[in-house]
Formats: C-alpha cells, sequence, structure tokens
C-alpha cells in the first residue's frame, strides 16, 4: 500500500475531543435555550443554486462553493450544474418557508444549528467551514416590531447561560444609514454600506479613502463617518443624527424604528442594547434593524452574533414572508475561547469510570460491570489490555477518567477507587453513584462572573 502524505486543510476546524465537549455543551445550551423560547427545529439541505446564493451581496460570488459530480459532462447543464455550498443559513430557510407555506404556522418561530461554508481566507476566527446557530421569526405579509426587540432577549438568554464573558449587542436600522446616504446626494447605497461595514477593520482614514474612490466627496465621506461615529445606550442618538442636518424620509422611518426598538428594550432589559450606527451588515437582504454582538474588551475580533430584518427575500410573487433573524457564530467563538484558553473541558472522555480488568479470561465479568453501570447512567468503559493495575490506573488519568473500578478486589466483592484522592471503598454496581460533579465532564472556565 502506498504511502501517503496527510496534508492539513486550513479553514476547517476539527477539535480534539475534549474541545469537542465544549462545543456539544455550548449547542446543548444553545438548542435548550431556543426551545425554552418556543423556537422549532428545522434542518435544510447543504446545497442551494448558485443563482440564488450569489444575489445576496457581500463579494457572495467569491464566497460559495460550487458542488458538482467529478463524472459530471463538461456541458452538463442539468440542476447539478450550478449548486453551490450555503454560506449562511437564512438563504436556505427563506427558500424553505416559500417551499412549504402551506404547512407552517405564522409567524414561524425556527431554530436551525447547522454547518455552513464560505470560501474566504482563513484567519482567526475566520473559517470555510463552520457552524452556525440561527434564530428566525417569519410572518406572513406583515411583521410586528415587537419581534425585533424579542430576538436579542433570546440571545442575551443564551449567552447568559454561557461562560463567554460580559458582551455587548448593538443594533441598528438599515434604513438610518440608507436614508443618511441618500440625504447627502450618494445614489450608490450599497457600496457605501458595504464599505462602512469595514470600519472596524480598516479604520476610519482608510475608509473615508475608499468612499472617495466610490464617488463620495471628502465633505460626504466625513459625514459618513460622523453619522458611524454615534452610538447611544439609549434613543439619544435621534438628538445627535439630526444635528448633523441631513433630511430624508428614509432616515426618518429608520430613526423612529430604531427608537422604538431601543425603547422597547429597555423596558424588558434595561441596559442590554447599545444604538450603535456603524453597524450596517454587508449582505443586502437586511431592510431595517441590524444586530452585531461583542464580547467586551474583545472589540477588536468583532461579532460573534450577527442578523436583521429582511422583508423581502421569501416571497413568491403572490406573499411575502418577511422575517427578523440573528446567528450566534458558534465556531467563531468556541476558536476564540478556546485559544485562549479560558474555557475547557474537565476531562477528555464522558467515561466516569475505567472498569479494570484482572486479566483477559475475566473481561465479561468487567463487561458485566461496565453494562450494569451504563444501565444506571453512569459512563463507563473497559480497560483496553489486562496490564498492572497500576498502568491501567495511568490509562485512566492521562483521559481525566477520576475512577477506577477492580472486579473482586474486596473482601466481599468489587472495590472502586478514586484515584484523584486515593480513596478506595467497596462498590456494588447495582448501586455505587459517583457524586453529581463526577458523572459528566464539567466546563471550566477562567472567565470571571
Amino acid at each position: 500500500m502506498s504511502q501517503t502524505r496527510v496534508t492539513p486543510l486550513s479553514g476547517f476546524p476539527e477539535w480534539l475531543p475534549a474541545d469537542r465537549i465544549v462545543e456539544q455543551h455550548f449547542l446543548d445550551v444553545i438548542r435548550e435555550t431556543f426551545e425554552l423560547h418556543g423556537f422549532a427545529s428545522i434542518e435544510t439541505r447543504a446545497v442551494e443554486p448558485v443563482e440564488r446564493l450569489s444575489s445576496q451581496g457581500e463579494d457572495a460570488d467569491k464566497e460559495i462553493y460550487a458542488v458538482r459530480r467529478l463524472g459530471a459532462d463538461a456541458d452538463d447543464s442539468g440542476e447539478e450544474a450550478r449548486l453551490g455550498l450555503h454560506f449562511d443559513l437564512t438563504v436556505p430557510f427563506a427558500r424553505y418557508v416559500l417551499e412549504n407555506a402551506g404547512k407552517l404556522q405564522f409567524p414561524f418561530r425556527r431554530y436551525q444549528i447547522q454547518r455552513v461554508w464560505r470560501g474566504e481566507r482563513p484567519q482567526e476566527g475566520r473559517y470555510r467551514e463552520f457552524t452556525q446557530a440561527d434564530i428566525d421569526i417569519v410572518d406572513s405579509g406583515e411583521l410586528p416590531f415587537h419581534y425585533e426587540v424579542e430576538l436579542p432577549l433570546v440571545i442575551a438568554d443564551a449567552f447568559s447561560r454561557l461562560p463567554i464573558g460580559p458582551f455587548r449587542i448593538q443594533v441598528n436600522n438599515r434604513k438610518i444609514p440608507e436614508g443618511f446616504y441618500r440625504g447627502l446626494g450618494l445614489e450608490d447605497v450599497t457600496s457605501i454600506l458595504r464599505i462602512v461595514d469595514k470600519l472596524d477593520k480598516l479604520g476610519p482614514a482608510r475608509v473615508a479613502e475608499l468612499l472617495v474612490e466610490a464617488g463620495a466627496s471628502e465633505a460626504q465621506a466625513k459625514a459618513c463617518l460622523q453619522l458611524a461615529e454615534i452610538a447611544t445606550p439609549d434613543d439619544g442618538f435621534v438628538d445627535q443624527v439630526r444635528s448633523l442636518g441631513v433630511e430624508h424620509p428614509l432616515l426618518d422611518e429608520g430613526l423612529e424604528a430604531l427608537a422604538a426598538v431601543m425603547r422597547a428594550a429597555a423596558e424588558h432589559a434595561p441596559g442590554l442594547l447599545v444604538a450603535d450606527l456603524r453597524i450596517a451588515r454587508g449582505l443586502d437582504y437586511y431592510t431595517g434593524t441590524v444586530y452585531e454582538t461583542q464580547l467586551i474588551g474583545q472589540e477588536s475580533f468583532g461579532s460573534i452574533c450577527s442578523g436583521g430584518r429582511y422583508d423581502a427575500l421569501a416571497s413568491d410573487g403572490r406573499t411575502t414572508y418577511p422575517g427578523v433573524g440573528i446567528s450566534i457564530g458558534v465556531s467563531r467563538l468556541l476558536g476564540r475561547l478556546l485559544a485562549q484558553g479560558t474555557v475547557r473541558a474537565s476531562r477528555s472522555t464522558p467515561s466516569c469510570v475505567l472498569v479494570a480488568l484482572n486479566d483477559e479470561a475475566t473481561r465479561g465479568d468487567s463487561m458485566r460491570i461496565a453494562s450494569a453501570l451504563r444501565s444506571r447512567g453512569i459512563p463507563c468503559e473497559v480497560a483496553p489490555a489486562a496490564a498492572k493495575f497500576g498502568k491501567q490506573i495511568r490509562f485512566a488519568e492521562r483521559r481525566g477518567i477520576p475512577f477506577v473500578w477492580f472486579p473482586g478486589a474486596g473482601e466481599h466483592g468489587d472495590q472502586v477507587k478514586d484515584i484523584r484522592s486515593g480513596d478506595q471503598v467497596d462498590a456494588d454496581a447495582a448501586a455505587w453513584t459517583p457524586p453529581a460533579e463526577d458523572l459528566h465532564p464539567r466546563i471550566l472556565t477562567d472567565i470571571p462572573d
């Protein structure tokens, strides 16, 4: 058999077992929180027609992975010829709503935890394959604004249950910058939005240069940056925007809508939201409120959770299904925390007990003990070989297994040893129970409360 060298692929994270335990804990908490708020789970296919994916802005054409059979003919014009892996979960969800509208009850509350793919340059927090956790609420015809307040409350609930440290949810309304730019006389709003959305990455000086290159005057570029500098914990942003002297009906709509969101959020969760007018989001389908979430003290890392309102993404020509959604970048968030070492698992295996082997002839006895423990919900495994007990204990230590079970070691039966303290006591597989904190791996954190 020929030897093949394994070459790592950047941008495709594969966690080690201990890190995977942390990831599963995060996913479980997120799922449970979403379900507590009444969101139903769905899963969509991995591929969509490229034409649908590529119409969503944010240089989508460059990021889409095309999918095609290796054996496909060069002139294949079938449905497989133009398929791409989805780069987010909102676009396939909109398609799902259209295809199943007659079977869904509106407003429809869905959550979706799934892999997505983006063909961008891998770097910290940026992956080619990663997991997102989304919630969306869609309605038929009209979508009340109060859902735009509800979604960040759900996210805050999920994050408060996870060891991630303090966070800040920033909110804006796309109509504010769009109306402001039009009021300035700038017509290529999409390009301006995309440039301003890079403010955190590039800084104000470079963004101003790009705005001028896109056709703005120096005065217009300065005004765009002045708008982006406005951030308030309440509806005080309205007066600050008005002081810039720009007028446009769309700007008025955006200011009124965002002020309503901020006032409602202040009533239900004071201090949760910050109105930050630099937030734009690069995807073209957002039409109203937009969100980004940052870890306080780590703002340079960027957003770990984002989303917004979309009014026209799902429409069959007769009925429009407006929606609002937020997506947690699970892999992005975990990659940061794991790299910092601030979150880790107490052990690298679910096993709480290693059942020792006296010799290979008695493996059946050890397996019966393991079966009895598992029947009572105690995760365990049998030692891989009948080595000396010291070696079997070291095997457990390396994996973080806290207890080793010794068949027939006691005067009247078995014994179990806590290998951390060295305590060894008589035990019966039909009755013995480990301390609750040892039953499953625990998530340990160095993040202050």
